[in-house]
């Protein structure tokens, strides 16, 4: 079963092509295959070959298989496995079939001995070095293997005893014969099997040959009929020899292979090198850390399998690069959550509010929206009593003239209650200030003559006595610049963003809030959506921001590119 929103999706061209081949009776159904290696978790450019793959399936009755491309046991591991199936499934698609390249091993070493049977590979006991080096450039023809005409018998044997574990790892590869004067150098005998003694996590032991990506991807392709293998654009140079592995092997169906751009965004990385760099060396938390473009990271964080798939339906499948900023994301899921997420009151910096002529020891329960726009979503009851908490930020003593929130002398509205002046402001002995203390109109209240009455600033609170002390993670870009890879004068990591992440220890949040499901998303009146982080346990309720209520970054660079600070 596959997410429903496929079909509402942008036409493109790939669209275009698979409609007009089933409209020609090319195809009985689509198949398309989601191929990703073991070796580290998924992150949000995988989430666009996902989308791509299993709508394109959807929309013209066909299905998706999941195959893993376990053909480097070195890297690969089960957890990794186990977290591209929680990532895939989370997106709101189902595979018909899970695949492993490493379920055809014994048919790929067949069609091996097949091309050397048929004088199309040979044993090359050249390192890899000097292979390389042979292979010429873009300009050069390479360079012939003094083993490229070797008798067929010999290859043969050569490569059964590589099976056979007669030979150290290194020591040979098998390479296609194919033209060392291609223009393309994908074609210049490139190499398709390699020793290799690693303990692989499904067939153990039982290899010590391992077919290249190139040799594997098509053939498992073609072994479990898929029509179309969708692949980013580094793969356009590769399909040449994609296509000639296919045409001179008995494989039971011929795919084709359709390239389209990656994704690429800014302010972040996503070469799984460098995120597993970010993991290893401890810049990050793990895989799942918020701030890692991972799709484990982002749905911590609070992105919504929704406002994912609206994001890659929005950028669309064409064949140009292009770099899309991460507000792109963050808007879509701006736009899910503003409609989905009740909204709550919670105070990130209290700052003590004492109303004078509010009677000690009562509490007041007010009636507050769960939504402003959606009555269906009911209220809840709010408590307010005496002593209240107010954001730091909302409190100014020196405040410029265009503040309009609380200051000596001035008045704002409390959300859901009343308006308030600040009459005294109480300090410490450094002068920091520690509280203040206001007077609230009773005639502002919802239906008095005086609830009409305008001020221009209305702030959120929370009950002192009632609130909940909870820890909140405001999560910002992990790098300080678009494009942290392209600086070839620096290491990437020199541009880690030093503010990307700022806890909170002692925020309040409304009553009720200790008791968040997982997953469960709130907005936090005037400060952004929030959702429960793994860590929120009972009596230590810990949240995340998932994004602003507004894109911070996006008004910062147009101040930057006219000139303002």
């Amino acid at each position: 079963m596959n997410a429903p929103d496929s079909s509402t999706a942008p036409a493109h061209f790939i669209r275009t092509r698979i409609a007009r081949e089933m409209a020609e009776g090319l195809h009985e159904q689509v198949v398309t295959r989601f191929p990703p290696e073991p070796n580290g978790y998924l992150h949000i450019g995988h989430a666009k070959s996902i989308v791509l793959n299993f709508a394109m399936a959807a929309e013209f009755d066909g299905y998706t298989n999941l195959r893993f491309d376990d053909t480097n046991p070195a890297r690969e591991e089960q957890r990794f496995i186990d977290s591209i199936k929680t990532d895939v499934a989370w997106l709101g698609y189902r595979w018909k079939n899970e695949c492993y390249a490493s379920d055809y091993f014994e048919i790929l070493y067949g069609y091996a001995l097949h091309l050397i049977d048929r004088e199309l590979a040979y044993v090359d006991e050249q390192d890899a070095d000097t292979i390389r080096a042979q292979r010429g450039t873009l300009t050069e023809p390479g360079t012939e293997s003094p083993r490229r005409n070797r008798p067929t018998a010999e290859n043969r044997d050569l490569f059964e005893r590589m099976r056979a574990g007669a030979f150290p790892d290194g020591a040979m590869v098998l390479r296609a014969r194919i033209d060392m004067a291609a223009p393309n150098i994908n074609l210049r005998d490139p190499v398709l099997y390699r020793i290799r003694r690693e303990h692989h996590h499904r067939t153990g032991d039982d290899w010590c040959i391992y077919p290249s990506y190139d040799f594997a991807h098509g053939q498992s392709d073609a072994i479990e009929h898929i029509t179309h293998s969708l692949c980013t654009l580094e793969f356009e140079d590769h399909r040449p020899l994609y296509d000639w592995l296919i045409e001179n092997l008995p494989v039971p169906s011929r795919p084709v292979q359709i390239e389209f751009s990656r994704l690429n965004m800014d302010f972040t990385v996503m070469s799984k090198r460098r995120l597993t760099r970010l993991v290893e060396e401890g810049h990050v938390a793990g895989w799942d850390d918020p701030r890692m473009p991972t799709l484990a990271g982002l749905r911590r964080r609070g992105f919504t399998p929704d406002a994912i798939r609206a994001f890659c339906s929005e950028i669309g499948v064409t064949k140009s690069e292009s770099i899309i900023p991460f507000g792109v994301l963050e808007r879509n899921l701006r736009d899910d959550l503003n409609v989905r997420a009740p909204r709550r009151m919670a105070v990130l910096k209290p700052l003590k509010v004492v109303l004078t002529n509010f009677p000690e020891g009562e509490t007041e329960w007010l009636e507050a929206a769960n939504h402003p726009q959606n009555p269906e979503m009911g209220s809840r009851q709010v408590p307010l009593t005496r002593e209240i908490f107010i954001e730091q930020d909302d409190f100014l003593e020196e405040a410029p003239r265009k503040f309009f929130r609380l200051k000596p002398g001035g008045e704002v509205r409390l959300r859901n209650a009343f308006i308030i002046r600040c009459d005294d402001v109480v300090k410490n002995d450094h002068g920091e200030v520690i509280e203040l203390r206001c007077s609230f109109d009773e005639t502002s209240r919802s239906g008095l003559p005086g609830a009409d009455r305008k001020v221009k600033g209305t702030i959120h609170w929370v009950s002192a006595e009632h609130a909940v002390t909870a820890e909140v993670r405001l999560y910002d870009r992990l790098f300080d610049v678009p494009d942290p890879g392209g600086d070839k004068t620096a290491d990437f990591v020199d541009h880690l963003n030093p503010q990307s992440l700022e806890i909170l220890q002692n925020a309040r949040v409304e009553p009720g809030l200790e008791h968040t499901r997982s997953h469960e998303f709130f907005q936090f009146e005037r400060l952004g959506y929030f959702v429960p982080d793994p860590d929120f346990r009972p009596g230590r309720p810990v949240f995340n921001r998932a994004v602003t209520l507004r894109d911070t970054w996006a008004r910062l660079e147009a101040q930057l590119a006219s000139g303002r600070t």
